[in-house]
Order: C-alpha cells, then structure tokens, then sequence
C-alpha cells in the first residue's frame, strides 16, 4: 500500500511494447548534483532490492563516474522519449497493488492456495479415474454417509496408495478420519484384498464395532471384515490379541495396513547422527 502512494503520488510510468532491459537503474540525486548507475541482478522486488531474504547470488555493479553516468543517461532518455506517455499504465499498475493490499477473506486464501497447487495436475485426482466404480464401492453405505470433503479426502488417499505405497490422513480432529479409513479399507477389501488395522489397546474397540452384528454399528450392512491389533501386539510372537493367535499370524498376507494414532510410531526425539525411524 505504501508502495501504492508512492507511485500514484511521485512517479511517472511508462509502458513499452517491447522488452526492455531489467535491472538497471539511473539514480539522480538533485541537491548535490551526483548520479550513480546500478546494473546487475537486482530487479524491483523485496528480495531484489535486499528488503527481504533471498538466496539468489546475484553480481551487482554501481559506478559513479560521470563519463559512463552520462552515456547511460544518454542510452536511458532515448529509450523513454521512444514511449509515450500512458495514463493508463500507471492505473493498472496501482490496480495490482490494490489488489493485493486488500484484505481477503480466509477462505479465499485457502481456496487460492488450493488452486495453486493442483492446477497442474489436470485430471490426476478425478474420482472416476481413480475410483474403479466396478468394485461397487459407490453403493456401500460407509460411502454414502461421507461428505464431499471426505470424498475427496479418500480419493486423494486410494490415488496415493496406488502410486506411492502408503499416504498419511492428517485431517483436523473432529472431520472424520475414521470414516474415511473405513471407506478405503471397504474399496479394498472389495478388490479382494486383506487388511489390518493396527490401533491402540484403547481404541480397539472403536475398529472392532464396524465388523460385529451390533445395533451400535451403523455399517453394518457393509460387512467390514478387517482384523484388528494393537500397537503392542507387534513386539510379540506369541499369545492372543481378541480372537487372534499372535503365533500364527500370516503377516505377510496384508494387502493394506491402516494404522490408527500413527503419530506414536515417531521417533520420541531425533538424533543428527542417525536416521530417523
């Protein structure tokens, strides 16, 4: 905004049709008659002009001898008198400051910030690409009930899966992360595949409702079939976890492994030294 004001109040634009040199600049100072010339990479932004950090490595020369002055001024006057004087330019770029002084509700922030991100990506997340509609995963009632955020966020996770191996599902607490699991565990295990779900002792029983005949489960009619296992369970050979014997336990037959509370897989504190976990 200040930058605005000093612009509209102290400048005089002018627009070329053609490109120009950037970066050189003819400073006159009309109380003590001096001039310097500054050429190199240092264009008119904050981290150009060393207001802000930058890491570009730019090399900047600046000269004040009057020969070199003058034959710059020279060059600088012919390529300014060759353009005429346009209103217009400086309104539009006063147009663009304004614009971005302005106060912007959140949401559209985010929404750009969005936009930014998966503008490049075409197509790449489009449901029905990813999404084998074949599996009847559309007609199953843990689908149904998500919201469209959560669509999203599954359709986001299953293209994911298939590309890299594994995805993390960080949505804030309260938006539904359980049921977005569900709804993948239940497009998986319509492929036929077997899942584990790896929760803590605490929250087992949440996992273990979704696949009993129970009043309480409201997907009952999906038929979730996905075994279930503490955390602790992995650092044991032997006994029972609920109904599974730990010694006889076909690990590698999981197609899919989803792990509630991940975040108490990391590592308690890092080291420089070493890898982390």
């Amino acid at each position: 905004r200040e930058c605005a004001n000093w612009i509209r109040e102290k400048t005089e634009l002018r627009q070329s049709s053609s490109l120009l040199p950037q970066s050189a600049y003819l400073i006159r100072q009309i109380e003590t008659a001096r001039s310097r010339i500054i050429t190199g990479n240092c264009p008119l932004t904050t981290d150009g002009l060393g207001l802000a950090p930058g890491n570009q490595f730019s090399l900047i020369q600046c000269t004040e001898t009057p020969e070199e002055v003058e034959l710059f001024a020279a060059w600088y006057e012919s390529l300014w008198n060759a353009m005429p004087a346009s209103e217009h330019a400086k309104e539009k770029m006063l147009a663009h400051l304004q614009e971005y002084s302005d106060h912007h509700a959140a949401a559209v922030i985010y929404y750009q910030v969005l936009f930014q991100l998966f503008k490049a990506r075409g197509d790449e997340l489009d449901e029905e690409r990813i999404v084998k509609s074949a599996t009847g995963i559309k007609n199953t009632v843990v689908w149904k009930k998500l919201f469209k955020f959560q669509r999203d966020g599954v359709v986001g996770a299953i293209e994911k899966l298939e590309r890299f191996g594994g995805c993390i599902i960080a949505d804030s607490v309260g938006l539904g992360k359980t049921f977005e699991a569900l709804a993948i565990i239940k497009y998986y295990e319509l492929r036929n595949d077997r899942v584990l779900v790896l929760a803590p002792k605490r929250l087992r029983d949440n996992w273990t409702l979704y696949k009993t005949n129970d009043r309480r489960n409201v997907l009952s009619a999906d038929r979730l079939n996905y075994d279930v296992l503490n955390h602790t369970d992995l650092s044991r050979d032997s006994g029972s976890s609920g109904d599974i014997d730990l010694a006889n336990v076909n690990w590698g037959n999981y197609d899919l492994v989803v792990i509630d509370e991940s975040h108490n897989f990391r590592n308690k504190t890092t080291h420089r030294d070493r890898e982390s976990r």
